[in-house]
């Protein structure tokens, strides 16, 4: 159902939400910056609608928004000491735009994985040097995953009903997993990123997290702004009919409990219409495809993180060599948990718009796109492709690498197409969930699927519980 402007008030909902935020923030540090004038959006939004000037179905709501994200009245750091002391940017994000134009009230800022996870390989999800480490609601010592942390940790503890998080490859699919919310993650270029600190224009996506599908595809709605009604494809009745497919090798059979889950999910889509079209599996994916998508990633970060750090005012670092240098500089804090090899190869190597760079985008297109995606879903008459999303989350590491096994996001990450991720059952207490992969511009068609699932899901076994905060699982 499409949210309706807050029936008790922007700011009775907000009190709540700042009492919520007292209470239980401490446990997760999700938001990083609290906005100060939060009540003050909220009374204003409030006259509004007195006024008979609601702005639209989301007016009066609050919307928390990833540290990476500019916002002209708050603080954008991407996590990181070398703007934590510039001031704001000069203009809010274009998507930040589109939020308060739709009245939403902007909560504050959420910490991420520093630099969206582009700084190190050996890097902890969730940390951030300004941040500090977000923790996972359903289970303390856990991870709420990566970039995207912050965003998904409110959303699970209740710190906001929604958030915008950004994606190049699993950073809203991952926490929205981890932390047992709904994530969109739309087609590349759906939600404009001009404002949004870059790894990758060919990958970079910002989306929607929130606890349901109708509202994630809701505020996908104002993100994207392009005249499409996302939340009224959240409506029940539309899996029959719909070819699911099901690939196997790679995205199966990496976690028990993620499969198990999974394996319930689809035998509550077939009850509901859908057919199940099993092994439709995409054409193995060599190491030379991931090789190439770091190649182009490392290119382009190179080149468009100046063109954003130009646009920041004050004292802050205006290349990536300067970056690097700083956080040498400064390497108890920032360089504490892990380095910064990625910065350095990026350094090293190739830059976008290279030979090398467009050759490497040019094999990553081809083989998830009409050699991979496309050639699956056009051969088998698909409407989507299911997985698992990821296994339960792995417990918080600040001294070892990471071990996050599985992993549905790498072909749609280079291809540039939407994934919609659900939860599907807690898995031993954690979060465990499906995704759902489509072709370029197919949200309509997975919000339905995700939805119609999430409907059947809450039919047999509810939503997923809330969070407790245990220390330990």
């Amino acid at each position: 159902m499409v949210p309706s402007p807050s029936p008790a008030g922007a700011r009775a909902a907000v009190e709540q939400l700042l009492e919520r935020i007292d209470a239980v923030e401490p446990l997760v540090n999700a938001i990083c910056t609290p906005h100060p004038e939060a009540l003050a959006q909220a009374d204003r939004l409030d006259r509004e609608a007195g006024e008979g000037a609601a702005r639209g179905p989301l007016h009066g709501r609050a919307v928390l928004v990833k540290d990476n994200v500019d916002t002209h009245d708050l603080p954008t750091t991407a996590g990181s000491l070398a703007l934590a002391d510039a001031p704001p940017p000069t203009r809010d994000a274009t998507l930040v735009r589109r939020l308060r134009d739709a009245g939403m009230v902007v909560l504050g800022k959420t910490n991420l994985s520093e630099w969206a996870n582009i700084r190190d390989e050996g890097s902890t999800s969730g940390w951030s040097a300004y941040g500090g480490l977000t923790r996972n609601p359903y289970a303390l010592n856990r991870s709420a995953g990566g970039s995207s942390s912050g965003s998904g940790a409110a959303v699970a503890a209740g710190l906001a009903p929604y958030a915008v998080g950004t994606e190049t490859d699993g950073s809203i699919t991952c926490p929205a997993a981890f932390n047992g919310c709904v994530g969109i993650k739309p087609t590349v270029g759906t939600v404009p990123t001009a404002g949004v600190v870059p790894v990758s224009s060919s990958q970079d996506s910002a989306g929607a997290m929130a606890l349901t599908v109708a509202d994630a595809a809701a505020l996908l709605g104002v993100l994207a702004a392009d005249g499409t009604d996302y939340a009224a494809y959240a409506v029940p009745g539309r899996l029959a009919g719909k070819r699911i497919g099901v690939p196997r090798a790679t995205y199966w059979g990496y976690s028990s409990h993620a499969d198990a889950a999974a394996e319930r999910a689809l035998s509550l889509l077939a009850a509901e219409g859908a057919t199940i079209v099993d092994h439709t599996d995409l054409p193995a994916l060599g190491e030379e495809v991931w090789e190439d998508e770091l190649l182009v990633l490392l290119a382009e970060l190179r080149v468009e993180v100046e063109a954003y750090l130009a646009t920041r005012e004050g004292t802050v670092p205006r290349t990536l060599r300067e970056v690097v240098d700083f956080n040498s500089a400064h390497a108890g804090t920032e360089l504490a948990h892990f380095g910064q090899a990625l910065f350095e190869q990026a350094l090293a190597g190739p830059v976008a718009g290279s030979p090398e760079h467009l050759a490497a985008r040019g094999r990553g297109v081809a083989a998830t796109r009409d050699g991979g995606i496309d050639r699956v879903l056009r051969e088998h008459g698909l409407d989507a492709l299911v997985t698992p999303s990821f296994a339960p989350a792995n417990p918080i590491d600040l001294v070892n690498h990471e071990s996050f096994p599985g992993s549905c996001t790498g072909p749609s990450a280079i291809a540039g197409y939407p994934l919609v991720t659900v939860p599907t059952e807690l898995a031993a207490g954690l979060p465990v969930a499906v995704s759902f992969w489509g072709t370029a511009g197919s949200e309509g068609g997975l919000i339905e699927v995700a939805h119609g699932y999430e409907t059947a899901r809450d039919a047999s076994s509810g939503p997923l519980p809330p969070p407790t905060f245990p220390t330990f699982v």
